[in-house]
């Protein structure tokens, strides 16, 4: 990646060791990561800043948090892609995807991923949005 554009990346989440060992991977293979730590953080982020893509938690300040951002980055710019990635499932049973229309449209996610996340399936999901 290093003769084209680096790749602006929104990392969000709650959990600041999966931030970090996220950001790390991901800056190793050459994307340009901001991170924020609430919806409320990154919703003020987005006052100024225009991701390529963005990784958020559901559950951070408000159990539907990574929903709303999701829905507030979509409302900014439908173009970026939004992967939402949870723990949710293993908490509390319910299961969330986005691999319909119907389900992207509430959603407002382009990828559901369930955490824990393998490194290589997130980067395949990335290369596939940025269409790599």
């Amino acid at each position: 990646m290093s003769k084209q554009k680096q790749i602006k990346m929104l990392l969000v989440d709650d959990d600041v060791d999966f931030l970090m060992q996220t950001k790390i991977r991901l800056e190793a293979d050459g994307f340009l990561i901001t991170t924020a730590e609430s919806q409320k953080d990154a919703e003020e982020l987005l006052k100024t800043y225009r991701p390529d893509i963005a990784l958020l938690d559901l559950m951070m300040e408000n159990m539907d948090a990574g929903f709303t951002l999701a829905f507030h980055i979509k409302q900014i710019d439908t173009s970026i892609p939004v992967i939402i990635a949870s723990g949710v499932a293993n908490e509390t049973g319910i299961e969330f995807d986005a691999a319909t229309k119907e389900e992207r449209s509430w959603i407002k996610a382009d990828v559901f991923l369930a955490k824990p996340i393998r490194y290589e399936q997130l980067k395949n999901e990335i290369d596939r949005l940025l269409g790599k």
